[in-house]
């Protein structure tokens, strides 16, 4: 009897737009051609929604401009949206050349930090080239956040900052959704298969969920997003399936 053919389950295409430009505008968009702005002007409407942010600051960090002070690094975040389907399958949009760097402080000067914290110079602090590092040649976006006193190791601080975040980095995408597909810089499509009689592959990863400030979401409606996602805490920490494609596609986002 012959084996059964490779079936095919799912197909995500990432199509990238390469960013050459980030400068201050009036308004915070991103064009097809590779040229964003960013304005500050939101950020007291982000501070107003969020009880534990005391303040919000942006700085725009061209190719170069490293030796710098930066606060405690709580993450690297691509900007990527769904343009067609759900995480793991379909249409997405992503920018090449810039990404999102959100650190946070406490109004008393304590860096938001558990077990370790990155606050110095940002030349001896960020490894560049590594995956979900900046490259040498790419802008970063620095979404600098300041807590309440106390509220950075506190679970509803850093989840405060990280929607705050998350929230800035939407404008963006809702522009990037209405980008034509055709003048993508690359294409790059990824399968979900199944091959029958071949092993099963299974990769346990083993994500934060001790509270405190240490959470994990999953789930979140945008690529490395937070709105509608869930945290592994609530989810009582038990073990989740997810697909190669979905992983690839930023269904999880480390909320330390």
């Amino acid at each position: 009897m012959l084996p059964d053919k490779e079936r095919e389950l799912r197909r995500l295409v990432i199509k990238a737009f390469h960013v050459t430009e980030v400068e201050w505008g009036e308004e915070n968009t991103v064009t097809v051609d590779g040229k964003m702005t960013i304005n500050k002007g939101l950020l007291d409407d982000l501070v107003k929604k969020e009880p534990y942010i005391e303040k919000i600051d942006i700085q725009i960090i061209k190719p170069g401009e490293h030796d710098r002070w930066t606060n405690t690094i709580m993450d690297i975040i691509p900007i990527s949206t769904k343009v067609l389907g759900k995480l793991g399958e379909g249409i997405t949009h992503t920018l090449t050349g810039v990404y999102v760097m959100l650190t946070g402080v406490d109004t008393n000067g304590k860096q938001t930090h558990e077990f370790g914290s990155s606050e110095g110079n940002l030349k001896d602090q960020l490894y560049l080239g590594r995956a979900g590092t900046p490259g040498e040649d790419d802008y970063i976006i620095s979404f600098d956040v300041t807590l309440a006193a106390g509220m950075g190791q506190e679970r509803p601080g850093p989840t405060a900052a990280h929607r705050a975040c998350d929230e800035f980095v939407q404008l963006f995408r809702e522009k990037m959704k209405k980008f034509k597909g055709d003048l993508a810089t690359e294409r790059h499509d990824y399968y979900d298969r199944v091959r029958p009689g071949r092993k099963r592959v299974v990769i346990i990863r083993q994500v934060a969920g001790q509270g405190a400030m240490y959470d994990t979401h999953l789930f979140a409606k945008e690529p490395s997003g937070v709105e509608g996602g869930k945290s592994i805490i609530d989810m009582g920490n038990m073990p989740v399936m997810l697909t190669p494609n979905e992983y690839r596609d930023g269904i999880i986002r480390s909320m330390q």
